[in-house]
């Protein structure tokens, strides 16, 4: 009775290791903020429940959210994008969803990096595309001729994921701009992720948006505010898109008919965060920064490791003492959660995902323990 569609859908290897968790655990696995939501942000949304707050809201969120996430794309990028060219969605997740789902078909390809989030995959796989891997090199920057080689006249998206989950890689200037072109020239539309934009360290963040029209813009609240479990995220389109496929029409049907709406008051939540002072983002960042410092700064006397750019991961080539699996086995029956890098594609095989989005004391311990366990 089961559908082959979700048959062939394997569970998250992330979620397995977060279910692992016990209290006497490091983890080291869940890429989540250890931090707690900021109060101005908790006070919005108190604020709209005391108001009433709490019924159905429009299907692509309110307009005073939508707007304000124009004003931000307009301050940081210095594009204009309406707000109706913008759907609240519940969590970057479903964003990621709805792009897929309106624009893939059976047998389309999907372009996707290997390694790359755990999401890409399954979803296109879900929609019945065909996907397509192109493997990042040992700096884990694309190869842009190799993705032009990939495409064919089935091509319909290229997925990016800038600041990246696993790698923590910030894709400079002439990268997100060689892959605008690429979706100029090939007609294809770039589904960026970019939920750690502001989780940056040394570099800066460039969007394809800024170089081409066809693209869709990923982000969300969960990393940058801490704010994991509100479930909030959005998609953007510009103006030219959208009037060229109706985009935003077609992924409000799949919205309708799945979620409806993102929860109303938890938006007047995240209405708070993006209005409210900075500083909180700016403390949680320099945090992130201090425990980048020390776990590479750690690792890189045990493994082949490239400092992370952003986000907060570091991905290193454990191969000097077995596969990916192998040796996050050996750590996780040592109490420190981590996820074997074969669960971000076939290139990952020989890598290990830590997320050093946890204290700086309980990192401290891993190191110990993974120094320890591997007799380093």
């Amino acid at each position: 009775m089961i559908s082959n569609r979700c048959k062939n859908i394997k569970p998250s290897a992330i979620r397995e290791i977060f279910n692992l968790a016990t209290s006497d655990c490091i983890n080291l696995g869940i890429g989540e903020p250890d931090f707690k939501t900021p109060k101005h942000i908790i006070e919005g949304a108190k604020k709209a429940l005391e108001e009433g707050k709490t019924h159905y809201s429009p299907n692509n969120g309110i307009p005073e959210l939508r707007e304000e996430i124009a004003n931000k794309i307009k301050k940081d990028y210095n594009l204009e994008i309406d707000k109706d060219n913008v759907i609240i969605t519940c969590g970057a997740s479903e964003a990621l969803m709805l792009s897929i789902m309106t624009l893939i078909d059976r047998g389309d390809d999907v372009i996707i990096p290997d390694p790359s989030f755990v999401s890409y995959h399954s979803l296109s796989a879900f929609a019945e595309g065909k996907i397509k891997t192109t493997p990042l090199n040992e700096n884990f920057d694309p190869d842009l001729e190799h993705i032009k080689n990939l495409i064919t006249k089935k091509t319909k998206l290229i997925v990016i994921n800038t600041p990246s989950n696993p790698t923590g890689k910030v894709y400079d200037k002439d990268t997100i701009k060689g892959l605008a072109e690429i979706a100029e020239d090939y007609n294809l539309i770039i589904l960026s992720d970019e939920v750690y934009d502001k989780i940056i360290y040394e570099k800066k963040h460039y969007t394809p948006m800024q170089f081409t029209d066809r693209c869709i813009m990923i982000n969300g609240f969960s990393k940058t505010y801490a704010m994991t479990g509100w479930r909030l995220g959005y998609l953007a389109v510009s103006e030219n898109l959208n009037e060229e496929l109706n985009l935003i029409d077609h992924m409000i049907k799949i919205h309708q008919y799945s979620f409806a709406c993102a929860t109303t008051f938890a938006q007047y939540g995240a209405l708070s965060a993006l209005k409210g002072d900075q500083k909180c983002v700016k403390e949680m960042v320099d945090e992130f920064k201090r425990r980048r410092d020390l776990i590479y700064k750690g690792l890189k006397d045990i493994f082949k490791v490239n400092k992370p750019e952003g986000a907060f991961y570091i991905f290193p080539d454990v191969s000097e003492f077995g596969d990916g699996t192998e040796i996050a086995k050996k750590l996780i029956e040592n109490k420190v959660l981590c996820v074997p890098g074969i669960a971000f594609g076939e290139n990952g095989k020989n890598y290990i995902r830590f997320s050093y989005a946890t204290k700086y004391e309980d990192i401290e311990k891993a190191l110990d323990i993974i120094k320890t366990t591997l007799g380093s």
